[in-house]
């Protein structure tokens, strides 16, 4: 990792981001089905067959519905451009999609725009993203500025203009009466409009051992696990796609939970 980042050494002043969106569907429950899928990681063709299962389910039973994605499109996993790509184009089965942010997307986002202040997203399974890209990160490795300055042009150049739009436009949060999506889950007692991002986007240890402690059901992903994960006040839905090659689907129909 040393040789990708050493000419990253010389960092520029931090900038503020923008605040990503927080959808509020209303309070009453969906009439509709809702079908919550976990962590993709560049995994297209599990994500291709979990759509492909929804779309299945949905003409089974005669009723359309909304899919929601957690976030963390990108790095780990071979192909998360197509990812990308996919989720930018309308559905071949006409699915409702809603896609959040996860931290994996959000901090690509800011590599794309400031590569030297977010040089760790590297370490962080970025190396594999720019790969689907056509590009050489082993390769990175230099301190001369003149070549610092070049990676930033590069990179616009090279992901697409509609990719970094839509991972700058992911909302980070969606409700729908007592249902929470969100990436990585909530602070714990704390209430829901004073949640903060980066909580949505990294929590771990505090949500997972108490869940949300607020009326409301939080359906995750960020932490993977062998099989869905219950706990209090929570779904935690990532079962690993990159290494394992399952790629969670939670069908929610009423008061009603099943896996597809």
């Amino acid at each position: 990792m040393r040789k990708l980042t050493d000419w990253f050494s010389r960092r520029r002043p931090a900038r503020q981001p923008r605040p990503r969106r927080r959808i509020d569907l209303g309070q009453n429950p969906p009439p509709y089905p809702i079908y919550a899928i976990g962590d993709v990681h560049g995994c297209i063709e599990e994500l291709r067959n979990a759509e492909a299962r929804i779309a299945q389910d949905m003409a089974e039973n005669h009723r359309p519905g909304m899919v929601i994605l957690l976030g963390d499109y990108v790095d780990r996993g071979p192909a998360s451009s197509q990812v990308l790509e996919h989720l930018i184009r309308p559905s071949e089965y006409g699915l409702r999609r809603i896609a959040l942010c996860g931290n994996h997307d959000d901090i690509f986002s800011k590599f794309v725009d400031d590569p030297e202040r977010y040089a760790e997203w590297l370490g962080m399974g970025g190396e594999q993203t720019l790969l689907s890209y056509g590009m050489d990160p082993y390769n990175l490795g230099t301190r001369r500025k003149r070549n610092r300055a070049k990676l930033g042009d590069l990179l616009m150049e090279t992901v697409p203009v509609p990719h970094r739009k839509f991972l700058a436009n992911l909302p980070v949060s969606l409700t729908i009466g007592k249902l929470v999506f969100v990436h990585a889950g909530l602070r714990p007692g704390i209430p829901l409009q004073h949640q903060s991002e980066e909580d949505m986007l990294w929590i771990r240890e505090a949500f997972l051992a108490t869940g949300p402690q607020l009326p409301l059901l939080v359906v995750h992903g960020h932490t993977p696990h062998p099989e869905p994960d219950l706990g209090p006040g929570r779904i935690g839905i990532d079962t690993g796609a990159y290494y394992s090659g399952r790629l969670t689907v939670l069908k929610i129909d009423g008061g009603r939970f099943s896996f597809l």
